[in-house]
């Protein structure tokens, strides 16, 4: 075990004990920006203890994560259900070199849909099934957040122009790396000047709570049943952003005509989407891919990260021909 996962998981049995668990040896199962360990509670049933990337959060952002999760789930959604210490804190503090706070939700059962990168492998009329019930489930989860009281005190970040053209986006400067040539740069600054145009530009379209990360590895499908799990980026934005997230990484899929279809009939079953908010999907596609370049940017230390980023800007200019040339 190295130094890095052997202090991982000394924080994790200090988390357990801070919420009262017995003592275990955690599964460490990913980890990315947080910590993901499988663990065991009380009466034997397998639970998730998340530690949270220090500093990506606050305490109250989190806590707010975990509440609209919890009224997701009180609304018939499937979502991991938080799990409160016997004090009743949906939050513990692990303190040490660097402090961070850690959380404990309930287990999801089902499969992932599958990994970014890798084929689909399923059928046409599989692939129409679960991205229809996947519309379905995102056009709930939207329609239960706007039926929501939210508590005072609940605070999340925007997914609006400045959180994805600002200064300083919420995934990076993706305009901004230095990793890139130089005509890379100088094209993603003259898109994000353009793009932020377009969002100006737009009319009147649905905005609220939404996941914002709902890619292949965070829908869950088990028979008709679908899940979502993996909160950590949800916020306020634009509803579009949740469907476009959707279906990026599917865009060359030898069925993505059909999964597309799919995802937007399932919607449309349980919340309104006119042709001409649907007609927007292109800019939220887009807007949505030049965020994967700004991911990477701001991990230059990750061993594939130039790859990466040659694939990310790859892709914005491909997406940025459709736009131009769907208007």
């Amino acid at each position: 075990m190295t130094s890095v996962n052997a202090d991982l998981h000394r924080r994790a049995r200090q988390a357990l004990a801070a919420f009262g668990l017995p003592a275990q040896e955690p599964e460490l199962l990913k980890f990315r920006e947080n910590a993901v360990f499988k663990v065991h509670l009380r009466d034997g049933q397998m639970a998730a203890l998340r530690l949270h990337r220090p500093g990506y959060h606050s305490q109250a952002a989190l806590k707010s994560e975990l509440l609209w999760m919890d009224d997701l789930r009180r609304n018939g959604i499937a979502v991991p259900q938080p799990i409160a210490t016997d004090s009743g804190d949906l939050l513990v503090q692990i303190t040490g070199e660097e402090s961070q706070y850690a959380d404990l939700i309930g287990w999801v059962g089902g499969q992932q849909i599958g990994e970014t990168g890798r084929p689909l492998c399923h059928s046409e009329r599989e692939i129409e099934r679960i991205y229809r019930s996947v519309g379905g489930v995102m056009a709930e989860a939207h329609n239960a957040a706007d039926r929501w009281a939210v508590p005072t005190g609940f605070t999340r970040h925007a997914w609006n122009k400045d959180g994805l053209l600002g200064e300083n986006p919420l995934w990076g400067r993706f305009w901004d790396c230095l990793i890139l040539p130089v005509e890379e740069r100088h094209f993603l600054s003259k898109l994000r000047i353009d793009l932020q145009e377009r969002i100006d530009a737009l009319g009147s379209l649905d905005c609220g709570l939404i996941h914002a990360d709902l890619v292949r590895e965070n829908v869950l499908v088990d028979g008709d049943s679908v899940a979502l799990i993996d909160f950590d980026d949800c916020g306020y934005g634009y509803r579009l952003f949740d469907i476009a997230t959707a279906l990026l990484r599917n865009r060359h899929e030898p069925h993505y005509a059909a999964l597309k279809n799919a995802l937007i009939e399932g919607y449309r079953e349980r919340r309104p989407l006119d042709e001409g908010a649907l007609s927007n999907l292109p800019l939220f596609l887009l807007l949505r891919s030049v965020t994967y370049v700004g991911w990477a940017a701001a991990r230059p230390d990750l061993p594939d990260t130039a790859d990466r980023l040659s694939r990310y800007v790859g892709d914005v200019r491909e997406l940025a021909i459709v736009l131009r040339n769907d208007i």
